[in-house]
């Protein structure tokens, strides 16, 4: 008897000392504050993490700002308004050529190609890139991720751009209701915003610009070298929660994602998202986990080299902080 009362005794007391090591987790999570170029599917495996609590897991209290454009990130990053900006790592490489002593180092992958899609005014099953010449398309500021991704796609498409009506002019934040007031012929898009479009009969989906560009890092997360140095707890966690992220959408059905992801995205319907990661995995979007390589990194920099926007390599070790390896 005296047995059996010790046994329940031991697993009371196991059950106490899980739930209490449970909420001293949940209480002693390090804050990190992160700001992100736009919310887009596009960025699935990131959300996935959130949603399916690897940040909390791994001792992290994530707090999700929206900074449109990348300049926007890399300005919140700077000014020390966020830890970390989740962008373009093309904004990373002006940073460190601008000469700025604590530059910001990408230590961590997500996407490996562009993520717009061309969208119409009129559906087209058939399209042909050759059908932009001599219409306008909205692509962006000029020097940003999008654009660099158009002119690839067009080099590697061997088309004339000189033909075509390449308008740099509007904000990223601001192309979709900018081509929905009637302006251009094309724009470039991410999901949602491409399938909201297509969802209201104002345009179509007729091309991946990801496709015909290549791949490359297309989107990262990047911090200030001084914070890396002092906080690589908190990076090498950050890191984990991703790479738990890209191995959940890579490993798992486009239903059980989409379930995760319309928490995020509460104004598409579940058959909208299966939809739209559906479109980004056959496109290939994602990495396998968060390391950059050399060779992907190069391919950047060519991109940015052949549109005269940096004149050599930058040091890639400088640069790219890999923990995978």
């Amino acid at each position: 008897m005296k047995r059996y009362f010790f046994i329940i005794f031991v697993v009371l007391i196991g059950i106490i000392l899980f739930f209490v090591t449970r909420m001293n987790n949940k209480t002693n999570l390090e804050e990190v504050r992160v700001a992100e170029v736009t919310h887009s599917l596009f960025y699935a495996p990131f959300y996935v993490a959130i949603e399916n609590g690897y940040f909390k897991d791994n001792g992290i209290d994530l707090d999700l700002v929206l900074a449109s454009g990348a300049d926007k990130v890399t300005a919140a990053v700077l000014s020390n308004d966020v830890q970390i900006g989740f962008a373009g790592p093309e904004s990373a490489i002006y940073v460190y050529k601008n000469g700025e002593k604590d530059y910001l180092v990408t230590f961590a992958g997500l996407t490996k190609r562009d993520g717009q899609f061309i969208v119409a005014r009129d559906k087209n099953d058939y399209f042909d890139v050759k059908e932009l010449y001599g219409k306008e398309i909205l692509i962006g500021r000029k020097g940003g991720m999008p654009a660099l991704n158009f002119y690839n796609a067009m080099k590697n498409s061997n088309i004339d751009i000189s033909k075509i009506d390449i308008n740099e002019s509007i904000d990223f934040a601001s192309l979709t209701g900018t081509f929905i007031s009637g302006v251009g012929d094309y724009v470039n898009l991410f999901e949602p915003n491409a399938s909201k479009l297509e969802k209201e009969g104002l345009g179509y989906v007729v091309g991946s610009i990801g496709e015909l560009s290549g791949e490359m890092p297309y989107t990262a997360f990047y911090a200030r070298k001084s914070y890396i140095d002092h906080n690589i707890d908190i990076i090498k966690a950050f890191n984990d929660s991703i790479n738990e992220g890209l191995d959940y959408i890579n490993n798992n059905s486009i239903e059980d994602v989409a379930k995760l992801l319309i928490k995020q995205f509460p104004d598409n319907s579940l058959s909208e998202i299966e939809m739209i990661v559906k479109r980004y995995k056959n496109s290939d979007s994602w990495l396998d986990n968060t390391t950059i390589t050399e060779d992907l990194y190069n391919n950047l920099e060519d991109l940015m080299i052949d549109n005269n926007l940096l004149d050599t390599y930058v040091p890639f070790n400088d640069l790219v902080f890999n923990l995978n390896e």
